[in-house]
C-alpha cells in the first residue's frame, strides 16, 4: 500500500504539476487513511472494500481518528486523495478492484474556480515576454495561447505545427478536447504575434536538436513538450510578474471563461470554446462579480436608473391631478 502511495503522489507532482500544498494535503490524507486500514487489520489495497472506505470517512466526519471533526471540504479532499489512490493502483495493475468509485463526497456548496483579474494576466504574460532566446519565445507563445484559446494544457501541448493557421484573416487553432472531440477556436493578435516569432525565430532551432516531430511545442531536447514542462513555464513567468497565488494552467483556462463573460460573450459561445460538451458545465463561471452585474443590470433594467426629466423636478413641484 505505501508504494503504491508513493507513486500515486510522485505521479501527482511529475506528470500533473500538482503544487507542493497539494500534494502535501493528499499525502497527509492517504497516510491517515493507510494507518486506519491497518488499525482495521487491512494491509492490502485488494482487500479494502467499500464499507472500509466508508468507515474512514464517517471517521473523519465524527472525529473519531482526528480528534475533532473535519469540515465537509477537508473530508471531501481527502475522498479525492482515497480515489486518487485507488483508481492509480487500478491501472497501474497494483490492484484489481475500486473501492471508493461509486462513493459521493459531503455538498460543500458551490464554489467557482479561480481566476485572474485582467492586470495580472497581463503581468504574467508580460513577464513571459521578457526574453528573446528560443525558451523564452517558446514559453510567451504557450502562455499566449493557453489564456488566449482556454485550451487545457494537455490540448496546447499536444498540438502539432499544422493544427494552426496564421496566414488567414482570422488565425484559428485546431484543439482535441476529451475523446478526440474537435473544435476551431480564434487565435488573438496576441497569440498569433507571439506564436509566429517562435515559429521563425525560435522552433527551428530547437527542432534541430531533435530528430524532427511534427509537435508545436518543444523542449530543449527537440522532443515534444511535456505537461510539466509547461507547468514550469507558468511558474517561472508568475513568479517573475510575482505573483505569489499558486497559479496553474487551468487557472489560465478559467481567466479566459470569466474575462469572456464579463466582456459580454453568450454562455453558449463560451461552451463552444471551451468544449465543454453540457452548457450547465459552464455556467459556474456566470456567477460574476457584484460590480460587472450592477453594471449590466444598470445598463439592461429599463427601471435601473431615474429619467433624467424626472431627477430635474425641483422639489416641491406639483403633484399629479386628481
Amino acid at each position: 500500500m505505501d508504494e503504491a502511495a508513493r507513486d500515486w503522489l510522485d505521479q501527482l507532482r511529475v506528470e500533473r504539476g500538482a503544487s507542493v500544498h497539494t500534494v502535501s494535503g493528499y499525502r497527509r490524507d492517504i497516510e491517515r487513511y493507510l494507518a486506519d486500514l491497518r488499525g482495521r487489520g487491512v494491509t492490502d489495497l485488494d482487500a479494502v472494500t467499500p464499507a472500509d472506505v466508508e468507515r474512514h470517512l464517517e471517521d473523519l466526519r465524527s472525529g473519531a481518528c482526528t480528534g475533532r471533526p473535519l469540515a465537509p471540504s477537508s473530508v471531501t479532499r481527502a475522498l479525492a486523495a482515497i480515489r486518487g489512490l485507488h483508481l492509480f493502483a487500478v491501472r497501474e495493475g497494483a490492484a484489481r478492484g475500486d473501492p471508493a468509485a461509486r462513493l459521493s463526497a459531503p455538498r460543500t456548496g458551490e464554489r467557482l474556480p479561480k481566476a485572474l483579474s485582467v492586470d495580472e494576466v497581463t503581468r504574467l504574460l508580460d513577464a513571459a515576454h521578457g526574453g528573446d532566446d528560443p525558451i523564452s519565445l517558446r514559453d510567451a507563445a504557450l502562455l499566449e495561447v493557453l489564456y488566449g484559446t482556454g485550451a487545457r494544457i494537455s490540448e496546447a501541448v499536444g498540438l502539432a505545427v499544422d493544427d494552426i493557421d496564421l496566414d488567414e484573416e482570422y488565425p484559428v487553432v485546431r484543439l482535441f478536447g476529451k475523446g478526440r472531440k474537435e473544435r476551431i477556436v480564434p487565435l488573438g493578435a496576441f497569440a498569433r504575434d507571439a506564436l509566429s516569432a517562435y515559429l521563425v525565430r525560435s522552433r527551428p532551432a530547437l527542432s534541430a536538436r531533435g530528430r524532427g516531430t511534427p509537435a508545436l511545442f518543444l523542449n530543449t531536447r527537440g522532443r515534444p513538450l511535456s505537461r510539466q514542462s509547461a507547468w514550469e513555464a507558468l511558474q517561472r513567468a508568475a513568479r517573475a510578474a510575482h505573483l505569489e497565488a499558486h497559479i496553474s494552467p487551468h487557472t489560465l483556462r478559467h481567466s479566459f471563461a470569466t474575462h469572456l463573460l464579463e466582456g459580454g460573450a453568450s454562455i453558449r459561445d463560451v461552451q463552444e470554446l471551451l468544449g465543454h460538451a453540457s452548457v450547465q458545465t459552464t455556467q459556474i463561471y456566470t456567477k460574476l462579480s457584484a460590480t460587472t452585474l450592477r453594471e449590466v443590470y444598470r445598463g439592461a433594467h429599463p427601471r435601473a436608473t431615474e429619467p433624467a426629466a424626472r431627477r430635474a423636478r425641483p422639489p416641491g413641484g406639483a403633484g399629479p391631478m386628481n
